[in-house]
């Protein structure tokens, strides 16, 4: 069985990811399974140039291969913010709370609908070659939280075709429609 890392910590993304290829004969191990702490500044600007980051530092540490993501929320009515510093929009000590609090106060001047989409570039580096894939999920952002069932902006996106946030939909539905599924899934067929 191969094994890859996964330069990742978020334990919700690790679950969705592992998932998603649980069907390859690999043995997946998170930055979190490892207890490894790993400094990666994102300096790309774009998701992909963050993900290629993530990945070549997480290989070049371990010479093991190495997938990585970066994904975020993009709103039309905000030209495109908070796009890649969703995880720290409200600030690098941010959390999900205070990301939700921001967005909706920056979105409370325009008026509904507030069209956005979840981005995601997916990588796999092993040493050698960059593989990369990219997913999106279109929908729109609400007022009010609801659910449990995710995590970042999830309770306030409503996918397109549903009436119920990312938050409210079961596990293996959102995992069938996200935009890290679609990646992960495009990724997949490259590196199995």
């Amino acid at each position: 069985m191969k094994k890859i890392i996964f330069a990742s910590k978020n334990k919700g993304k690790v679950r969705e990811v592992e998932h998603i290829l649980k069907d390859l004969n690999v043995h997946i191990t998170s930055l979190e399974d490892i207890n490894e702490s790993i400094d990666i500044e994102e300096t790309g600007s774009t998701f992909e140039e963050n993900a290629k980051i993530k990945a070549k530092q997480v290989y070049d540490k371990f010479r093991i291969p190495t997938i990585a993501d970066d994904s975020g929320l993009v709103v039309e009515q905000l030209n495109g913010a908070p796009g890649i510093y969703s995880s720290r929009y409200a600030g690098e000590n941010g959390n999900d709370a205070a990301n939700n609090k921001k967005l909706l106060n920056e979105l409370r001047k325009f008026p509904e609908p507030h069209k956005a989409k979840f981005v995601c570039a997916a990588v796999y580096y092993d040493g050698k070659k960059f593989y990369t894939a990219t997913g999106e999920m279109k929908g729109k952002i609400i007022h009010d939280k609801r659910g449990s069932n995710g995590f970042g902006y999830d309770p306030l996106f409503i996918p397109d075709g549903y009436n119920v946030t990312s938050a409210e939909l079961p596990p293996e539905v959102k995992n069938s429609i996200s935009h890290r599924f679609k990646a992960f899934e495009k990724l997949k067929e490259m590196i199995s």
